[in-house]
């Protein structure tokens, strides 16, 4: 056992919340996981498989309602997930040394961060109004976030979601059920390249438990109204705590300023 019981009952509580906050506006929220992970595990080989299982875990749930209730569409999202898949593999075989690890982990952390927060105040004058998109963008987009996901263990739609409200894509239904949908595809294909790789690392009584929290959380924030609470509230305390993590993770992991 890798954490003390009494705080791996503080990180499940965490996982729990976070699931419940990010399922209900389409995440899986691995970024989340990575940063609080980092502050309770020192292997980042640990670190990143349990954030690639947590997001996997949650995002199933959410994609499979996006489907069931018709707002996912495979032929859409294909040209982002074409690339991202065999890219999101390839990031995932990388054995890094721990320092670029951190380094790569606290950036990304960051970038998810302002990424989130700025997705808070994007402003559209219809909700309806979808601008013309040029294909090879989806392509773009799907390559270099998925290579990303991959590297550190994140499904890359934190990145994604917020790139495309501002391009306006589409619907922002329909930019979720995506963002949905590529992190379970790239969390898959990331998963595997961990496995072939030997990456993998899933202490077994911590994995359980962080599961467990994400499965509970992950169902309860797709199936309640969270009406009552501001989605763009939430994403900016929550990207304040990534931002916060990322910083630490950076100087003090990664470049050892501290």
């Amino acid at each position: 056992m890798l954490i003390p019981i009494e705080q791996l009952i503080l990180l499940c509580f965490g996982f729990f919340i976070i699931a419940t906050l990010y399922s209900s506006v389409g995440f899986g929220g691995g970024s989340s996981y990575l940063a609080l992970l980092t502050l309770f595990l020192t292997s980042f080989f640990d670190i990143r498989s349990i954030a690639l299982v947590c997001n996997l875990v949650v995002v199933s749930g959410s994609t499979y309602l996006y489907f069931k209730k018709g707002h996912a569409n495979v032929k859409d999202f294909f040209p982002f997930v074409l690339v991202s898949i065999p890219l999101a593999y390839i990031g995932a075989t990388f054995r890094l040394k721990e320092s670029i690890f951190f380094i790569i982990l606290g950036c990304s952390l960051i970038l998810s961060a302002l990424f989130l927060a700025v997705q808070t105040f994007e402003i559209h004058k219809s909700k309806k109004e979808v601008e013309d998109y040029p294909n090879y963008l989806s392509y773009v987009l799907g390559a270099g976030i998925g290579f990303l996901s991959g590297l550190v263990g994140i499904g890359g739609g934190i990145f994604l979601a917020p790139i495309l409200n501002h391009l306006r894509w589409n619907k922002a239904i329909k930019i979720a059920a995506l963002a949905s949908f590529f992190i379970l595809v790239n969390s898959i294909s990331g998963l595997f390249g961990l496995i072939t790789s030997n990456s993998l690392s899933l202490p077994w009584l911590e994995t359980i438990c962080l599961v467990v929290a994400v499965l509970l959380g992950g169902q309860l924030g797709i199936r309640i109204s969270l009406k009552k609470l501001s989605a763009n509230g939430i994403k900016r305390v929550t990207a304040l705590l990534v931002l916060v993590v990322g910083m630490r993770v950076l100087l003090i992991n990664g470049l050892r300023l501290f």
